[in-house]
């Protein structure tokens, strides 16, 4: 049973060092403290249920010997006693490791939901990235529109001065003409 908690405090250790890991990986600032922060939360949290882990073994064993002591000084059926407090020692060590058991469950899937997070988080700066891209290209054609717009504004005003102008000198021509066929003296 020990070696089964053992074993699951060396997993929960390493899934905590991988998501260090991808923390430390991140773009972003603010993602990459915000992770670290929760894998530091995640490191004291396992030193907590080691140590409480450790106090219950070691509660346990030293339960069991003073029984044993009591046991060996009262002299009184020693081997039925010592067998039903062994057997109640042995449960409630039981029901405390499944207990940290449970708790390193909890802390591993707190451990993969920081894990979905970051691929969340991965996952959004790549779209705000190609958001961005599209965002730079299309601010270039519109500046491409915007000089045409200006260009063509320009060529009709041109256009406009041309035609007035044009029409200045036919109305000059044509009065020009009309001196000469109706006043030639002047």
């Amino acid at each position: 049973l020990n070696a089964a908690v053992k074993e699951k405090f060396r997993h929960l250790r390493g899934r905590i060092q991988e998501l260090e890991q991808m923390a430390k990986e991140q773009d972003k600032e603010s993602e990459k403290q915000a992770l670290l922060r929760e894998v530091e939360n995640h490191k004291k949290q396992m030193l907590s249920n080691q140590a409480a882990w450790r106090k219950a073994n070691l509660a346990c064993k030293i339960a069991i010997d003073n029984s044993e002591k009591d046991q060996l000084l009262q002299g009184r059926d020693i081997l039925r006693q010592r067998k039903t407090t062994k057997e109640s020692l042995a449960e409630s060590a039981s029901n405390i490791t499944e207990s940290l058991m449970g708790i390193s469950r909890m802390m591993s899937q707190q451990v993969q939901q920081s894990e979905e997070t970051v691929q969340t988080l991965a996952n959004s700066s790549r779209t705000i990235l190609e958001a961005n891209e599209e965002f730079k290209s299309m601010s270039g054609t519109i500046q491409l529109g915007r000089k045409l717009i200006t260009k063509y504004n320009r060529r009709e005003l041109t256009d406009k001065l041309l035609i007035f102008l044009a029409l200045a000198l036919f109305l000059a021509t044509v009065l020009y003409i009309l001196k000469k066929r109706l006043f030639p003296f002047l």
